[in-house]
């Protein structure tokens, strides 16, 4: 791939300097590059007598939370030049993910992934990367189709007549990758950052979903 994870730090570290859109350009670089993802450009929320989208559609229903429809993907494999010119043409652009290719998402509400992720490691199972949203909302990467997969697996497990703050994202969805901003609520982070060992290969979902069905039954939704 052209890289090394001593020298992606190193060019973080020297954008930093630089600025924001460089900073940028790395972090694309890094995701295409070291985890293999493909990367949309995405619309940024403005403010400014209420939350807008730099898309400039006036009645933009997720303002700050979509792909530019204008802009191409950066895709896996891409170097930090190609990351950095393709940046250059969208200036302040959020780093988004499509859902469905290299990963799909659950997504479950911050507490219960924290206590979640105690269970599944003392159990010792597989974990992937796992990104919290600045509204509370964690996303844990897994394996491609369980998206189409989850009715069945929770009817499997006898969680399908529950009613449980849980859903996956699959094909068609777009994830906004840290550190942007998720639709003016803040930056996106890391609670588990990808690695070489999980980004690539994310685990099941059957894997982890009888625990975090249970963690989100036993925990009292906050609405």
């Amino acid at each position: 791939m052209g890289f090394t994870i001593g020298g992606i730090r190193d060019l973080r570290s020297s954008s930093r300097r630089r600025g924001r859109a460089s900073e940028y350009a790395t972090t694309v670089a890094e995701y295409t590059g070291l985890w293999g993802w493909d990367v949309v450009p995405g619309a940024r929320a403005t403010r400014g007598g209420g939350v807008m989208c730099s898309c400039g559609a006036a009645d933009c229903p997720s303002p700050g939370a979509h792909p530019l429809s204008f802009a191409p993907p950066v895709p896996a494999g891409a170097t930090l030049d190609a990351a950095a010119a393709a940046w250059a043409e969208v200036p302040g652009a959020a780093v988004l993910l499509p859902v469905g290719r290299s990963f799909d998402v659950l997504e479950v509400a911050e507490p219960v992934a924290r206590h979640a992720l105690a269970r599944l490691e003392r159990m010792g199972l597989p974990l992937g990367p796992v990104a919290l949203t600045p509204h509370g909302r964690a996303l844990f990467f897994v394996a491609p189709g369980a998206a189409a997969e989850l009715p069945q697996l929770l009817y499997r497990m006898g969680w399908d007549d529950a009613r449980l703050d849980l859903r996956c994202l699959g094909p068609g969805d777009h994830i906004t990758a840290p550190p942007s901003d998720h639709a003016g609520l803040g930056p996106m982070r890391w609670l588990r950052p990808p690695t070489l060992d999980t980004a690539g290969r994310p685990p099941q979902a059957r894997l982890l979903l009888g625990t975090l069905a249970y963690v989100c039954h036993r925990t009292p939704s906050r609405g």
